[in-house]
């Protein structure tokens, strides 16, 4: 070969050679000694011999072989109409992978009632509302089902999807249930710093009795008729002491306390009556936002204990009456709004009827429920009067004409306040603008609320798009029963938080679908504890693991079998998670697929310990810290924590855990060392030191040693309040393994005492006991005749001599015990 195209070797003897395999071997002995790659353009004698040769030479002649290759390129180069590349080798073609269908984000949307693949309006931002809570009374569990579950669902947006979520949420500060029940609250309190006279609260309460017991009688409702019943039971239980008290004439010591227990049972049908005497005389407008002001403050506080995030905007409905006031004079202007003695109603018939809108789009059967759609109203607005200034009863107010007793505020129709529906509209439609990618709430806000939200909102701005993506979150149930505010059964958020912490609710909410009903149970938060315990331990394990003393080298170990196996079951754990969290973000698959992968991890670490073999470090920290990070994002773990939940409460800012550990494995090496020593000496007093130090002292610390036979004690770091409980349940066990242990012994020397008692009767005693049974017997106390003198059947003759000799043996067992002094 050669740059000019001149013969590089002289090897022309080649061509007089016919036979392919003997071209082969000679072309090959020729080439061992001689460079044949040195140049970039095959010689004619290259050329020639290359088309001697039908196919490349045998593997055998390895020369030869590289040689044919070399010159195919070449002779491929030369065919390339570039002139530039002539002479160049070129890359082989590519064989690009097949590749896997990637899953896509798919949410159930309300508006389809099925899931659709999730595409934001703007690039990689989303924009989503959320209604936010009525503020007249404590955030309870219900709320927590929403507010949590958004949460969660916002931060994997966020956090795993990173999307640029904007989350804008409101707080319903006027309303028809913050209205009565703030003047409820004023005229009660009136009522109380007047002092009554037992006489008096005794009067009034009777007085109120009467038609709360009218409207008890005429309620249908089961779960409300249930607590109503429950009213009246407590006030009847007040009543009766006090009205005995009083016709005994009994002193004003005993007479008071009584009147004050009725006041305290009577309060809710006394405010009731209070408020229908005196409520429209209530017209400061102040009295109407304390109360909001107030419950608004510890909704927040709630929030916070739960680790919920806070809004990127926080919208209040009193912040926003003029826009309000606005966005219904457009709905006016539009067409879809009509005004009737000072209120403004939407008149749903003509916007049904626009071929551009559609009424409730989420609930379409449930148009014409006038019990929904009343309940939407409010209790004061659903009078026979307001009723009547309807169009159709289809239609809901979006501005109410206030009544003496009520807030107002100036309109181009009156003084009068915001209606329910149209508040979200307006404060979403400031911030969102036209169309938000989602808007959330609870499955019970569907209809009316959220079908007349996107009536009216979609009348403002005359498009069909306002919302893009409805998401709904299931009911919560209480141990399997209905949770409501009005019906008074429920549970405050402070009161759950009283029992479990913030995190094991969570861990709740995320073991369940965040759209399907959750049930506040003690099974339910069992299962949050015990996969909290299930998790910690695993974290608690690698973190023992890394502590390990290694040189930088020492880190990195060959992988084996174990290792592949254990890292193929990761990667198809985290696979398997992300198609749960693309799929409607199912967290409870997502939760069990990495249940599953701390069980795998646990079994190759227990399986490395019991062969004295070291865990692979790398491997498990990657996973620890894998399973950490997803629990960060669905807000399970807050603080900065590498691995596992952070030691020493929320808000801990010193790295308690890289503080302590040095000096509690120095106590750990030390006690080790102790234990040994005791054990070669059998000093048993040394033995039970450690053993306290174990049990009793290093736990009030939330330290927990754990002694494994044949190495080292492994040190943890656990909750104080945790290891506790763990000590008391410890006892606990104890205590009633020990009781077991004495009850089988009692009735072990129970048999045994009754056994020797029957072995101590002779046999010809045995049947003369019975004389009810038999009355004549042999002379060996054997019976013949029964007790009615009848002489015994062979039958029963010889059930009962089996049960004579039986006894005879144990008699002579007991006469051979007593021989041998026992």
């Amino acid at each position: 070969m050669s740059t000019s195209g001149e013969p590089a070797f002289e090897f022309g003897f080649l061509l007089q050679i016919d036979e392919e395999a003997a071209l082969a071997a000679a072309l090959n002995d020729y080439l061992i000694s001689r460079s044949y790659l040195a140049g970039f353009t095959p010689s004619q004698t290259d050329q020639k011999v290359f088309k001697l040769l039908c196919r490349p030479p045998d593997p055998q002649h390895v020369h030869a072989l590289r040689w044919y290759r070399h010159i195919a390129s070449l002779q491929l180069d030369l065919l390339l109409p570039d002139s530039s590349l002539k002479g160049k080798r070129v890359q082989p073609p590519w064989s690009p992978p097949a590749g896997t269908e990637v899953p896509q984000l798919r949410l159930y949307n309300s508006l389809t009632r099925t899931k659709e693949p999730f595409v934001p309006q703007k690039g990689n931002k989303v924009t989503w509302y959320c209604c936010g809570p009525t503020v007249y009374d404590a955030s309870h569990m219900g709320h927590a089902r929403s507010y949590i579950s958004f949460d969660i669902l916002r931060r994997i947006l966020r956090d795993y999807f990173k999307y640029d979520v904007l989350y804008c949420m409101n707080i319903t500060d006027i309303d028809d249930k913050i209205i009565k029940r703030a003047r409820q609250n004023f005229l009660l309190d009136q009522y109380k710093e007047k002092k009554p006279q037992p006489a008096q609260i005794l009067q009034d309460v009777l007085s109120a009795r009467g038609p709360f017991q009218a409207g008890l009688a005429s309620t249908t409702d089961p779960d409300k008729k249930q607590m109503l019943e429950r009213l009246d039971a407590a006030v009847t239980a007040a009543l009766q002491p006090l009205q005995a008290a009083m016709d005994g004439k009994a002193s004003d010591e005993l007479v008071q306390p009584l009147a004050q227990a009725l006041l305290e049972s009577s309060k809710d049908l006394l405010a009731d009556w209070l408020d229908k005497q005196f409520g429209s005389q209530v017209t400061e407008n102040s009295i109407f936002s304390i109360l909001p002001k107030y419950w608004e403050g510890e909704y927040h506080k709630d929030m916070e204990a739960l680790n919920v995030l806070p809004a990127d905007v926080l919208t209040r409905v009193s912040e926003y009456v003029p826009e309000i006031v606005e966005f219904v004079g457009k709905v006016i202007s539009n067409g879809y709004g009509y005004e009737s003695n000072g209120s403004v109603y939407f008149n749903t018939a003509k916007f049904d009827s626009s071929p551009q809108h559609s009424y409730a789009k989420l609930v379409p059967e449930a148009v014409g429920d006038q019990k929904a759609l009343q309940e939407g109203e409010g209790d004061l607005s659903i009078s026979a009067d307001r009723l009547s200034e309807k169009k159709s009863p289809n239609d809901f107010a979006l501005w109410k004409a206030s009544k003496p007793g009520e807030p107002s505020w100036d309109s181009p129709w009156g003084k009068g306040r915001p209606g329910w529906h149209i508040e979200c509209s307006a404060m979403a439609g400031s911030i969102l603008g036209e169309s938000m990618d989602i808007h959330g709430g609870g499955f019970d806000l569907r209809f009316p609320h959220h079908d007349n939200e996107l009536a009216q909102s979609e009348a403002f701005f005359e498009n069909d798009y306002w919302v893009r993506y409805f998401l709904h979150t299931g009911h919560l149930t209480i141990a399997g029963c209905k949770m409501s505010k009005s019906l008074k059964n429920f549970i405050t958020i402070k009161d759950a938080l009283a029992k479990n912490t913030a995190r094991q609710l969570r861990l709740a909410f995320l073991m369940h679908s965040w759209k399907d009903t959750l049930d506040y149970s003690s099974n339910t938060m069992e299962s949050a504890v015990q996969y909290e315990k299930f998790m910690n331990e695993f974290f608690l394990n690698v973190k023992d693991i890394l502590r390990i003393p290694t040189d930088i080298t020492g880190r990195f170990e060959k992988w084996e079998a174990a290792e592949m196996e254990l890292n193929n079951s990761f990667y198809d754990r985290k696979s398997a998670v992300h198609e749960a969290l693309c799929d409607n973000m199912d967290t409870r698959t997502a939760m069990e697929e990495m249940r599953v992968l701390v069980s795998q991890s646990n079994s190759y670490i227990a399986n490395r310990k019991s062969a004295k073999l070291r865990p692979n470090r790398v491997l498990v920290e990657s996973i620890a810290v894998y399973l950490t990070n997803m629990l960060k994002i669905f807000g399970a773990i807050e603080e900065s924590e590498s691995i596992g939940f952070p030691v020493g409460g929320q808000g801990q800012n010193v790295d308690l855990e890289s503080t302590v550990m040095p000096y509690l494995s120095v106590l750990s090496d030390f006690r080790e060392g102790v234990r040994k020593i005791a054990r070669e000496q059998k000093v048993t007093e040394l033995l039970q030191l450690c053993d306290v130090v174990r049990d009793d002292t290093l736990p009030e610390l939330g330290v927990r040693l754990e002694d494994h036979e044949g190495l080292p004690t492994v040190v943890k770091l656990v909750d104080k309040e945790t290891l506790l409980k763990e000590r008391e349940e410890k006892k606990k066990m104890e205590e009633e393994k020990k009781k077991k242990k004495e009850e089988a012994a009692r009735k072990k020397q129970e048999q045994e005492m009754a056994k020797l008692a029957k072995m101590k009767i002779p046999p010809c005693e045995m049947f003369r006991k019975e004389a009810d049974k038999y009355s004549q017997f042999d002379e060996t106390g054997f019976p013949t005749h029964d007790a009615e003198g009848k002489e015994l059947s062979k039958g029963q003759a010889k059930k009962l001599r089996k049960l004579y000799e039986a006894q005879e043996k144990l008699h002579s067992e007991y006469l051979q015990m007593n021989q041998n002094g026992n």
